[in-house]
């Protein structure tokens, strides 16, 4: 896939994980019966796997901020998967004030994410033979929810008839298998009806714009979640460079207001400079793109 499908891909998977295209990264849960316990997150890392620890303990190490010093408290018991942590408001609070506060900590979710669920789906797709973006989105969901490397032994190899056939058999397999799982999981098969609908609107290089679970997938979209009452991402140089449209449509804008850039969705040190020159122009401070900068460039409406 390319970077503008992976954005893509991500999209469908942060809706089907908190209902949001561009992911609820304070998005905390505990739902009955659910072995995973409390769950966090864009992709909803979850305390009874042992993801929760790793992913704030990557975090603990990169920041410094209070809800930092707070989680890092909690680590011990997080590596022991103390399940009374489902119910302790202290740790519920600091994590909801990472991801409203911090920075550091939408980075660290999107870079543990990427490396835990999406890297190993497409490495997965490619030895299988399975190229088109959606099948490579159906690997990388089941990969997010789990079960995929016990589904794809039990599906066996791809036949002559091909990847589409083996994504479909695949996709039916699951929806099965999901509906003999302990509550909740059976009424997740809307992620399963959710492919099968694309499948049928023969949207396999997912071409925008599509509606997933109720929500429609668009460009614009993709720049501010909006809709879900969520708000453009705060833009800054960071390492790896931060990519995607939101990137992209700022700097459109940055071009429409006259600066040399070429538009590639990519957040590098160019980018950095022009946002810092325009800033000094227009008086603005503020760390790195955010609300004021938008709309100093004419980008307000995506909020």
């Amino acid at each position: 896939m390319n970077e503008s499908q992976q954005i893509t891909a991500r999209a469908v998977v942060n809706v089907f994980e908190t209902g949001h295209i561009l992911g609820n990264y304070a998005a905390l849960a505990v739902l009955k019966g659910d072995s995973g316990h409390l769950s966090y997150g864009r992709s909803q890392a979850a305390l009874g796997s042992g993801s929760l620890y790793e992913l704030l303990d990557a975090y603990c190490q990169k920041s410094t901020s209070d809800p930092a010093a707070t989680i890092r408290s909690y680590l011990p018991r997080l590596k022991v998967k103390d399940f009374t942590l489902d119910t302790d408001e202290q740790l519920k609070q600091a994590l909801k004030d990472a991801a409203a506060m911090d920075p550091i900590m939408r980075l660290s979710q999107d870079q543990f994410f990427d490396s835990r669920y999406l890297a190993p789906a497409c490495r997965d797709a490619d030895s299988l033979g399975i190229a088109e973006p959606l099948g490579v989105t159906v690997i990388y969901d089941s990969c997010v929810q789990g079960g995929w490397g016990l589904l794809k032994k039990r599906l066996g190899p791809m036949t002559t008839k091909g990847p589409r056939d083996w994504v479909q058999r695949y996709i039916a397999l699951r929806r099965d298998w999901l509906k003999t799982l302990k509550s909740p999981l059976p009424n997740t098969v809307y992620r399963m009806d959710s492919f099968l609908s694309l499948i049928e609107l023969k949207k396999w290089n997912l071409e925008l714009p599509f509606t997933v679970h109720n929500v429609t997938i668009t460009a614009e979209a993709l720049a501010g979640d909006s809709s879900n009452g969520g708000s453009p991402r705060m833009l800054r140089l960071t390492s790896p460079y931060l990519r995607g449209a939101d990137v992209r449509a700022l700097q459109l804008a940055l071009k429409q207001n006259g600066q040399p850039i070429t538009p590639d969705g990519v957040y590098g040190a160019f980018t950095a400079k022009l946002v810092e020159q325009w800033q000094i122009q227009k008086a603005i401070k503020e760390d790195g793109v955010g609300d004021l900068t938008r709309r100093s460039l004419g980008l307000g409406g995506l909020q």
